[in-house]
Order: structure tokens, then C-alpha cells, then sequence
């Protein structure tokens, strides 16, 4: 198990870091950049999520760690939705939404 741990935690930790290099090196526009925020809440999260399961066995703090993973999930794509929003208002390429 410590090994399959491991790899799961090493390999989540290089798409963090595979995608940071990027993220510096990336010429363009914010929305191409922001593209790369993508692996690293659908793929390295899990995976490091995973590695530290593993590493815990079952139990509370397993548990934590899958709610907080379970989060990532869910709350990722609307994060990534909003801040394009917000992004596409900066760039004049939206309107804001009026104030009620």
C-alpha cells in the first residue's frame, strides 16, 4: 500500500507541477492559461486525494479526505465557469449582469 501511495501522491504532485511550468511559460491570452487549471483539479487532486487514502487506511481521516476530494469535484467547474465570466467582463467580450 505505501508504495501504491506513493506513486498516486508523486505522480498528482508532477501534474501540479508539469502544469505550473506551463502556466509560466504559456503565451496568451488569460483564457488559454486558464485552460490549464483543468489537471490539476480533475486529475491531481483525485490522485493525491487517492495516495493519501491509501496511506491512512480506512477511517475518519479518510473520510475527510474524500469529502474535501468530493469538493474539488464539484466545485471546481463553477469556479472555472465564474472566473472565465469574470474574465470575459474584464476583456469587454461580456456584459456584467445588471444588479437587481
Amino acid at each position: 500500500m505505501h508504495v501504491g501511495a506513493l506513486c498516486c501522491v508523486a505522480v498528482g504532485t508532477g501534474v501540479i507541477v508539469v502544469t505550473a511550468m506551463l502556466a509560466l511559460v504559456t503565451r496568451g491570452r488569460f483564457f488559454v492559461r486558464l485552460h490549464l487549471v483543468t489537471p490539476v483539479t480533475s486529475l491531481a487532486g483525485p490522485l493525491i486525494g487517492l495516495g493519501l487514502v491509501l496511506e491512512n487506511g480506512l477511517g475518519f481521516t479518510a473520510a475527510q479526505i474524500a469529502v474535501i476530494v468530493l469538493a474539488l469535484a464539484v466545485a471546481s467547474p463553477a469556479m472555472q465557469a465564474a472566473t472565465a465570466r469574470l474574465g470575459a467582463i474584464e476583456a469587454g467580450s461580456a456584459a456584467p449582469e445588471p444588479a437587481e
